[in-house]
């Protein structure tokens, strides 16, 4: 007997459908499953095995064959196993299936337990999106199906469930012993248009943070126009305590963006139960230890990396010279084009990447060079080629580049006045929006050279001045371009309609190679 059921599978960042065809036949007792399975789905026969037996079903002493189609799609993960066992239960006649079909997803354990799955959310969008309207997902994923309006999802906590929903009310066999009570079905879909959002909490207030007030504006106006930064200087000076300010400051996700983030987090197995469209823009902080393939992606299943769960916000960088060489070189593309493409023996997948780099960094091995107390203990020359582990290339496309003294002890025990991150924040979501409104959609950093340039509406005075600062410094049209842009956004948190003379000289201030001429060798 012929079984057909609908399952989903991730690719990248979509959904793709899949239909498992279980055939029942006299035989031998074995079964097949075809279709370009991988390790994880090729072991699924005994998980199945074992869950119907333990579900108080019967495993059919018969030749089981199981084809995934389309076949010519490589297939990974477990996601498959709730829609093989049910195949299994209606082929060989425990089941009788009810008209409506539904679509399964879930991972099954030994003893029936139906376990949760990343990428859930883009599976059922995609389920929705080809005319099906109910779900069966693991109870752990229903929050995070229900996402998706206009379709039916229906937790499953067993396979004993799974198997009262595909059959109906009269569907299955009698004599069948069951494992546990029903449990409650939901009638309905439930709409995503208005989930619960929750803003970011536990980052540090900058009415905490004494002194610095030239990296405190930069780290507005990087902020305000998506421009990335990098801090440098001695040990204590606050980098990193700086850094830790960036979530309060940073504006909530628009919608289309709330879903984008919650998918990526969902293909990445981060989803929590419960949590809804993720509201908050990501800040990603990985250890300067971390591996080429977990900052871009990859794995056997080309899973995103932290550029791809940073898009959309923060990728901060602490103690940038000690990353490997490999690992910073690989985010000159995503720094550029805003995706990133992993390819493989396998296959190839394009992920979104558009962040925002900030980096922090001693300005040599022992912390100390430039500071006007500690003397540094480095062997000469080892400064310049410490700074030089970061490339070029890698240094160019840094917007922002802000030396950081030692906060004076006077200043640290002195009366608080620092402005709070409320007041910066409003600032720069005014900021953001002018932006937007202006440049259809787009922060100013992301804007491509000639609407840059537009975007200034430089006078005479200022393009004379723009190409003169351009010349002395020796910038790259790279650089050029990213001055402009950086003074754009100045411009737009005093909320000028045209860049002035005092917003380049600003712009060129934070670029200048002069302020790190270490960096510029």
């Amino acid at each position: 007997m012929l079984a057909t059921l609908v399952t989903a599978v991730v690719h990248g960042l979509r959904g793709e459908l899949i239909r498992v065809e279980v055939d029942v036949a006299p035989g031998l007792p074995i079964c097949h499953i075809v279709g370009l399975p991988d390790a994880a789905l090729s072991e699924a026969r005994e998980r199945v095995r074992s869950a119907i037996r333990n579900s108080g079903f019967e495993y059919p002493l018969s030749r089981i064959t199981v084809n995934l189609a389309p076949a010519d799609r490589r297939k990974h993960g477990a996601a498959y196993d709730l829609a093989i066992a049910v195949g299994i239960l209606v082929a060989s006649g425990q089941v009788r299936a009810s008209t409506g079909g539904w679509a399964l997803l879930g991972e099954l354990s030994l003893s029936g337990d139906v376990r949760a799955v990343p990428g859930v959310l883009p599976m059922v969008a995609t389920l929705a999106r080809a005319g099906y309207r109910r779900v069966a997902v693991p109870a752990e994923n229903v929050d995070e199906a229900r996402l998706v309006a206009g379709l039916e999802a229906s937790p499953v906590e067993g396979l004993d469930d799974a198997a009262r929903l595909v059959a109906g009310p009269r569907g299955r066999r009698a004599g069948t012993a069951t494992r546990r009570a029903g449990i409650s079905v939901s009638g309905g879909a439930v709409a995503a248009e208005s989930p619960d959002l929750t803003a970011v909490g536990g980052s540090v207030d900058l009415a905490d943070i004494q002194g610095q007030a030239h990296a405190r504006w930069a780290l507005e106006v990087a902020l305000a126009g998506g421009h990335n930064l990098l801090l440098i200087g001695s040990p204590g000076a606050g980098k990193t305590l700086l850094a830790r300010a960036i979530p309060g400051l940073l504006p909530p996700l628009a919608p289309d963006e709330a879903l984008e983030q919650t998918v990526i987090r969902s293909v990445a197995g981060r989803l929590k139960a419960e949590q809804g469209l993720i509201s908050e823009r990501p800040f990603r902080a990985p250890h300067h230890t971390i591996s080429y393939a977990a900052m871009v992606g990859g794995g056997p299943h080309l899973s995103p990396g932290e550029v791809t769960l940073a898009h959309g916000g923060v990728l901060f960088l602490d103690e940038l010279a000690e990353f490997d060489r490999d690992v910073l070189d690989a985010l000159r593309q995503p720094l550029e084009d805003g995706t990133v493409e992993i390819s493989r023996a396998h296959g190839s997948i394009r992920y979104p990447a558009r962040v925002q780099l900030v980096a922090a960094m001693n300005p040599c091995r022992c912390g100390w060079a430039g500071d006007q107390q500690t003397m540094c203990r480095c062997p000469h020359g080892e400064p310049e080629r410490y700074v030089r582990r970061v490339s070029g290339p890698l240094v160019d496309r840094l917007d922002l580049r802000v030396e950081m003294p030692r906060v004076p002890p006077t200043e640290l025990v002195g009366e608080r006045t620092a402005e709070a991150s409320t007041a910066v924040a409003a600032r720069i979501a005014d900021a953001r929006a002018l932006a937007r409104a202006r440049n259809s959609g787009r922060p100013n950093a992301h804007l491509p050279g000639p609407a840059g340039v537009r975007a200034c509406r430089l006078g005479p005075a200022e393009r004379r001045l723009a190409t003169e600062l351009a010349t002395r410094a020796g910038m790259t049209a790279r650089g050029v371009h990213r001055v402009l842009r950086v003074a754009r956004t100045i411009a737009d948190l005093g909320s000028r309609e045209a860049v002035t003379e005092a917003d380049l000289l600003a712009a060129a201030g934070f670029r200048d190679p002069a302020a790190t001429p270490s960096l510029a060798a």
